[in-house]
């Protein structure tokens, strides 16, 4: 009810400016030039493959209880936020437990569910922890 209120009607909202658009794009080009390990952007790819039910190596979880897999963008956003992660943390570059910390946000909405899952009340998190 809030969401419906608040967004349909003419209330206006007054942001704060927090960086202009030169900082913004500076650390988008700073993030694009963070180093990946070979062995990150492997486990990146693989997790994205395991998504996937009809491939050859999906677990036994994906191919029971996933309708469709997540695409090459979600390994690319896997990535792309495991170095942000990485330098929030005072890391130079990411490894496999950035990437796992990207997980969830980045595969939530790309992890489709068939039937069977719904009907057993399994979540696209479980489903995803499963896979981690």
């Amino acid at each position: 009810m809030d969401i419906v209120k608040n967004t349909t009607g003419a209330m206006t909202v007054s942001l704060d400016k927090v960086m202009d658009a030169k900082t913004i794009t500076y650390f988008q080009d700073l993030i694009r030039r963070v180093p990946v390990p070979e062995n990150v952007l492997q486990y990146a790819v693989g997790l994205v493959h395991k998504t996937r039910p009809a491939n050859a190596n999906a677990p036994e979880v994906a191919k029971q209880y996933v309708a469709y897999g997540a695409g090459p963008r979600a390994s690319q956003y896997l990535i792309l936020g495991a170095k942000c992660n990485a330098l929030l943390n005072g890391k130079y570059s990411p490894d496999i437990e950035d990437v796992k910390a990207m997980a969830m946000s980045v595969l939530r909405h790309r992890v489709l569910r068939n039937y069977k899952a719904e009907a057993e009340g399994i979540s696209q998190e479980s489903l995803i922890k499963q896979l981690l």
